[in-house]
């Protein structure tokens, strides 16, 4: 079964050391002493909390149904847009997702630059909403 050290964590959870220190203090992540001695966290227990933790950062919405599962809450950080499609970038934690929609679309969802939105990805299509 591996374990992550506390920046291998705090690189998966998108958060830094501190925090993932901050989090095994208050007894909401379980760490445990490897051979040196160093606070390590066990991958299930890792896989248990960023799952929990996405939940509760609403990253899985009760306000969008869909059948898509992968889901990618982030900022819009470019719209190019042409006569029928537009590109959008969203930044989603380290992940850079780039969807080619409709012109339609992109104004139907008020899509600019800093506005928070989601992909979904399918198969090898990215679909993007926005919360209600």
């Amino acid at each position: 079964m591996p374990s992550y050290s506390i920046g291998q964590a705090a690189r998966l959870l998108g958060v830094s050391g501190e925090t993932v220190r901050r989090w095994a203090d208050a007894g909401r992540l379980v760490t445990e002493r490897d051979e040196a001695g160093n606070r390590v966290i066990d991958g299930v227990s890792l896989a248990g909390f960023a799952t929990d933790r996405a939940k509760d950062a609403g990253f899985e919405s009760d306000d969008v149904l869909t059948s898509v599962r992968n889901s990618f809450r982030g900022i819009v950080t470019a719209v190019r847009v042409d006569d029928v499609v537009a590109q959008v970038e969203i930044q989603a934690g380290p992940h850079r997702l780039v969807s080619v929609v409709t012109r339609e679309a992109v104004e139907d969802l008020g899509l600019a630059v800093g506005v928070v939105a989601t992909a979904r990805v399918k198969s090898t299509n990215v679909h993007i909403d926005r919360p209600l």
